[in-house]
């Protein structure tokens, strides 16, 4: 089931009828790995075991830090299975070990965003980030252009982010309002680089890939409005 029945090529060149099947291939996986996520997350938050270790990372000073190093180290694994091209249970051992560190990662974020305002703050992120990305992802396939220039600004913005948390963190800074609307835009950006190598970068076989980077790309979006409507109460 995982062999190659047909010729592998950049969507760049590929025929009208590879392109959709590519495209409708990415898209069911991305709908699979955010029900996946929603479910695994709804789960975690049943359990007593996930309050205790929410409160130990919330009340450590570099609980985050540890949170972001495993993210960072496993996110960096997870996309080099789903972009394998040895095997496509590889691929999706790939997303699947990334969907739920996601899910984990996300559990104290969101038990103190329901201790802050309750569900109604989580529903509103959900319809926020719902809407800013079929906005870009709209932009995207109407525009048919090419937004893989956004890499190297995206690349240095990651960074930046990362020594800003860091700093925040072993200082005891506060990054405020403005530093989840920066990262609001960032996530944006990603968006449109990651819906755009999907009309023009990737290969044919590569639909697992591509899900999972659309996937990080929305939770990065999620994760800095849910800290932004958090902000705001």
């Amino acid at each position: 089931m995982f062999e190659r029945d047909y010729p592998v090529h950049s969507m760049a060149n590929a025929e009208p009828s590879s392109r959709a099947r590519f495209i409708r291939r990415t898209y069911a996986h991305l709908a699979g790995a955010l029900l996946a996520f929603g479910l695994l997350e709804a789960f975690l938050l049943q359990l007593e075991v996930s309050y205790t270790l929410s409160e130990r990372v919330l009340s450590s000073q570099y609980g985050w830090l540890m949170v972001l190093g495993a993210f960072m180290l496993v996110g960096w694994f997870c996309r080099g299975m789903a972009s394998s091209s040895s095997s496509k249970a590889v691929q999706y051992a790939g997303l699947g070990l990334y969907v739920v560190i996601e899910a984990i990662i996300f559990v104290p974020l969101i038990i103190l965003a329901l201790g802050v305002a309750g569900p109604g703050l989580l529903m509103e992120a959900g319809i926020m980030t719902g809407l800013l990305f079929a906005g870009l992802t709209a932009t995207v396939f109407m525009t048919r252009k090419d937004f893989s220039f956004l890499k190297s600004a995206l690349t240095v913005g990651f960074f930046i982010a990362m020594g800003l948390i860091v700093c925040a963190v072993l200082f005891g800074i506060s990054l405020g309002t403005w530093f989840s609307v920066a990262m609001i835009v960032v996530a944006g950006g990603a968006i449109l680089y990651d819906t755009s190598n999907v009309l023009h970068h990737y290969d044919e076989d590569q639909y697992v890939g591509a899900s999972l980077e659309l996937f990080a790309s929305i939770a990065l979006l999620l994760w800095y409005v849910i800290r932004l409507l958090m902000s705001r109460d």
